[in-house]
C-alpha cells in the first residue's frame, strides 16, 4: 500500500481540516457576543421552536444542533424544506419560532427564499454562514459567523466543524451549561490530539476494496455519521449510507451479508449502548465492523479522544474522520479537492 500519510500533505482539504482547531478557538473569541444574543432568543417565552434550513454538510450540522437543543433548551427543532418556499410559493405562519439557515456561501437561492418566506411569517430570522458580506447575511436579522477562514476545497471539512461547535455554543448557552461551555473553550487542544492520534490503518484496506457501506451513530453522533457518508461519496466515489442505529435494523438488514462493512460512530452518552448493541449484531451476521470511539468484541476498532463533555466527542471523531477520508481518497486513486460533477457553491432553487 502507498504511503497514504506523505501524500496526505498534497491535498487542500487536508491542509483546511487541520486548521480546524484555531478556527474553533477564533469562534469562540469572536462569535461569543452573537450567539449569546440569540440564545437569549431563542431560550425567552416568544419562542416555541426552531426551523432549521441547509443544504448538504451543513444539513449534517443541523442534526447536531437539533439533538442539543432539544435536550438543552427543551424546544422542538424542525428541518424546513427549502423547495416548500423556492417551488411551492408556502405562506408560512413562524410568529414564534427561530428561523436559522445554515450556509457555508450563503448563496443558494433556495436558502434565500426560504428566508425571506420565514421572515414574511414572522420568524426571527437567523443566517450562519461563514463567507461575509454574503446575500443570506443580508436579508436576515442576525449572522452567526462561523469563522472558519476561506475553504478551497469542495469537500467542506472546518466549515462544517465551525458549524457545529456554533451549535454547540448556542445550545450551552440558551440551556445555560456552563460546564459545556468551558468544555467548548478547551476543545481546540482535544482537537489537536484527535487530529494526530490512531492513524486509522487498519480500516484502509477494508475500505480501500468496498463498493458500498453503511455508516451509523445515534443521538449527538447521527448528524457526523450523516457527513461521513456524504464525504465518502464526493471524495472516495463510495457508496455510502447514513442510518441511525435505531434504523438499521430494520429494511437495511437485509443488505448486510458477509464482508459487508458498517462504519459506526460510538458516542460516549446515553446513545452509546444501543451502537455497541447494534455493532454486535451486525458483525455475528457477517458484517465488517469499524467502530469509531468504541472497543466492541469482533469490531475494528478506531481510536479518538473522548474531551471532557460527551456531547462535543463528535467533533472529535469528525476531525479524524476527515484525515482518513483524505488518505482513503487517494489510495482509492481520487483527488478529494476536485471530486467530479461537483463545485465549492452548489446553488439551487
Amino acid at each position: 500500500m502507498q504511503d497514504i500519510s506523505t501524500r496526505n500533505a498534497e491535498t487542500q482539504m487536508l491542509r483546511e481540516a487541520g486548521e480546524a482547531p484555531d478556527r474553533v478557538a477564533d469562534q469562540s473569541r469572536s462569535s461569543a457576543d452573537v450567539l449569546e444574543d440569540v440564545a437569549r432568543h431563542l431560550s425567552g417565552d416568544r419562542v416555541d421552536m426552531v426551523i432549521t434550513c441547509a443544504r448538504g454538510s451543513s444539513s449534517h450540522a443541523t442534526v447536531y444542533g437539533k439533538c442539543l437543543i432539544e435536550r438543552l433548551v427543551g424546544k422542538p427543532v424542525a428541518a424546513f424544506s427549502p423547495s416548500a418556499a423556492s417551488i411551492y410559493g408556502a405562506r408560512l405562519n413562524l410568529g414564534r419560532a427561530v428561523f436559522l439557515a445554515v450556509s457555508q456561501s450563503g448563496r443558494s437561492e433556495d436558502l434565500l427564499q426560504s428566508a425571506e418566506a420565514a421572515k414574511a411569517g414572522g420568524a426571527l430570522t437567523v443566517a450562519m454562514t461563514n463567507v461575509a458580506g454574503n446575500p443570506l447575511s443580508a436579508l436576515c436579522d442576525i449572522t452567526i459567523p462561523l469563522m472558519a477562514g476561506e475553504e478551497q476545497s469542495v469537500a467542506a471539512t472546518k466549515s462544517f466543524i465551525c458549524s457545529l461547535t456554533a451549535f454547540a455554543g448556542l445550545a450551552f448557552r440558551a440551556g445555560k451549561d456552563f460546564k459545556g461551555l468551558d468544555a467548548l473553550d478547551k476543545l481546540p487542544e482535544f482537537m489537536k490530539q484527535a487530529w494526530e492520534g490512531d492513524d486509522w490503518s487498519a480500516a484502509m484496506p477494508i475500505l480501500t476494496a468496498a463498493r458500498s457501506l453503511f455508516v451509523c451513530g445515534r443521538g449527538v453522533g447521527f448528524g457526523i455519521a450523516r457527513e461521513a457518508a456524504l464525504k465518502l461519496k464526493e471524495t472516495s466515489r463510495l457508496h455510502a449510507e447514513a442510518f441511525s442505529a435505531a434504523e438499521l435494523r430494520h429494511g437495511p438488514m437485509a443488505v448486510v451479508s458477509g464482508g459487508f462493512p458498517i462504519l459506526a460512530f460510538v458516542a460516549a452518552d446515553a446513545s452509546r449502548q444501543s451502537v455497541h448493541d447494534l455493532v454486535s449484531f451486525c458483525s455475528s451476521k457477517g458484517a465488517k465492523c469499524l467502530a469509531v470511539g468504541g472497543d466492541i468484541p469482533d469490531a475494528v476498532s478506531l481510536g479518538c479522544p473522548r474531551g471532557d463533555d460527551t456531547r462535543l466527542t463528535p467533533v472529535l471523531q469528525i476531525q479524524r474522520f476527515y484525515r482518513f477520508a483524505n488518505g482513503l481518497s487517494l489510495a482509492r486513486g481520487g483527488n478529494p479537492d476536485r471530486p467530479p460533477f461537483l463545485k465549492k457553491v452548489t446553488v439551487t432553487v
